[in-house]
């Protein structure tokens, strides 16, 4: 019976070694046993090899059966757990609602400003989020965590170590990862009942019309004037509300662009990009760690407002945060009949 064993042990291991897949090495065993079982059965009781491999096939058939029983209780087991469990392991199918979601969004569906009808606008909604990083990171994992259908998300940069002090979507672990696929593992594992599409690539003229057209709503938590002037482009063109927030230091802003509406666009508020001196990037002036967060948060509240019909989303003002003093500040801020953009001699007019 050593044998037997010896030679088990070889398959398994061996096989193991050379890269066989468990099922493959489950039928030679099988295929051991069942000659050994053969060999038993049908070889005179003198010989030699019925001998070396236990001399009674009845051993080798009870050793057979108990491993069939427990293969055959872990299966009928696990079947068992999938039926008792089938929402939380598959999203339901797009429109429907599992019990899971229900128990998810509980907290949402009793309010009266969302409720079920709310919740299942979310489920629908397509955004697109421009930057993963410090407004982008806490956008993201609101908007996941809301149930929001589909989530676009645009970045081009990887995640470094300095990021990790601010954009908490990201992990230690994930630093040389593309932001993108960062982010997105990250919500999928928070929410697994929403659609997360990663474009690692810069936002430019070639894919932002088409892009952002192809969504209902655009947040912009990007850093530079240029993206921040063209996502504003295509977001009046394709007649699409822009949340927008911007930060450094002690200080947030935020404010929803949407021409169509009646408010006004980024440009009608910043005609011009500032001189570089007086709009420095968080790595020349610094930014205190938790403020993306209290903007970001701020920033996925409206998009949620403006998703449901809740509430009133801050078209025409722009709120001001001071984390420092702890101040807020709201301003209004109008249309204006000279924009390039949405003006009265604009292209898109």
């Amino acid at each position: 019976m050593l044998l037997v064993f010896i030679l088990a042990a070889v398959i398994w291991f061996a096989g193991a070694a050379m890269g066989q897949p468990r099922d493959m090495r489950f039928k030679l065993l099988g295929a051991l046993f069942g000659s050994v079982i053969g060999l038993n059965l049908l070889l005179p009781a003198q010989h030699p090899l019925r001998i070396a491999t236990g001399g009674s096939a009845a051993p080798w058939l009870l050793l057979t059966g108990a491993i069939l029983i427990i293969l055959g209780y872990r299966w009928g087991l696990n079947r068992l757990r999938a039926r008792t469990r089938p929402q939380a392991d598959k999203p339901a199918q797009s429109g429907a609602f599992s019990e899971t979601e229900l128990n998810r969004y509980a907290r949402h569906i009793v309010l009266r400003e969302v409720g079920g009808a709310g919740q299942k606008a979310l489920k629908n909604a397509k955004v697109l989020v421009i930057g993963a990083g410090g407004l982008g990171a806490p956008v993201l994992q609101y908007l996941a965590a809301a149930g929001v259908g589909t989530i676009g998300v645009v970045d081009d940069d990887t995640v470094e170590n300095a990021n990790l002090q601010r954009q908490v979507i990201h992990k230690d672990s994930a630093i040389g990862m593309p932001k993108v696929f960062s982010a997105q593992a990250e919500m999928e594992a928070q929410n697994p009942f929403v659609t997360v599409r990663p474009y690692h690539r810069r936002l430019d003229e070639e894919i932002a019309a088409d892009l952002i057209g192809d969504y209902d709503l655009v947040l912009d938590g990007t850093d530079n004037f240029e993206t921040r002037y063209l996502v504003n482009r295509a977001c009046v063109a394709a007649g699409i509300p822009l949340i927008s927030g911007a930060l450094s230091q002690w200080e947030g802003q935020l404010s929803v662009f949407h021409p169509a509406s009646g408010a006004p666009c980024y440009q009608c508020v910043f005609p011009r990009a500032p001189a570089a001196h007086l709009a420095p990037s968080c790595a020349q002036a610094g930014v205190i760690g938790p403020l993306p967060g209290v903007i970001g948060a701020m920033m996925a509240a409206e998009a949620i407002k403006l998703i449901t019909g809740a509430g009133a989303p801050l078209r025409g003002q722009m709120l001001m945060y001071d984390a420092l003093y702890g101040e807020n500040r709201v301003i209004g801020v109008s249309k204006r009949a000279d924009c390039p953009i949405c003006g009265s001699g604009s292209e898109a007019d």
